[in-house]
């Protein structure tokens, strides 16, 4: 039997970075692979001038919250700031890029629906390991 919920301690949660030389990495909060939904729910964390590679989705939603930091969001040519309290939500199709232009990391919840195998492609990568200022952040929010 489904249970009515699932529920997932951030301070627990498993990190992975999708290539060795990304500069952005993932905390898996939820996806197919360990809750009954077809989205995934991350926080994903961008290094000291880190960035998303190019990237577009045909069918999904990509929304992004900004935890802390700040940086700029750029879809199809257009280009905007964001930072901690901002939201942002990229349409399917839009080639886009999220990068962090502040002094610290940039955190953000990402969620994208329907998952369109982007779970499957951040689990191919590379397991990584939190660090103390990723807890506090991620703790403290």
């Amino acid at each position: 039997m489904i249970k009515s919920f699932s529920h997932e301690q951030v301070a627990k949660a498993e990190a992975w970075k999708i290539a060795p030389s990304d500069s952005n990495y993932f905390v898996m909060l939820f996806d197919p692979a360990n809750a009954p939904t077809d989205n995934i729910y991350v926080v994903e964390i961008f290094t000291k001038g880190g960035a998303t590679p190019p990237n577009s989705h045909s069918k999904a939603h990509e929304f992004f919250y900004v935890i802390e930091g700040e940086g700029y969001a750029s879809s199809d040519g257009d280009r905007l700031p964001i930072a901690k309290g901002d939201a942002l939500l990229l349409n399917p199709g839009s080639v886009h890029v999220v990068e962090n232009t502040g002094a610290g990391k940039l955190y953000t919840l990402t969620v994208m629906t329907p998952n369109q195998d982007f779970s499957e492609l951040i689990r191919s990568g590379e397991r990584v390991e939190l660090d103390d200022e990723d807890l506090r952040v991620l703790t403290e929010a």
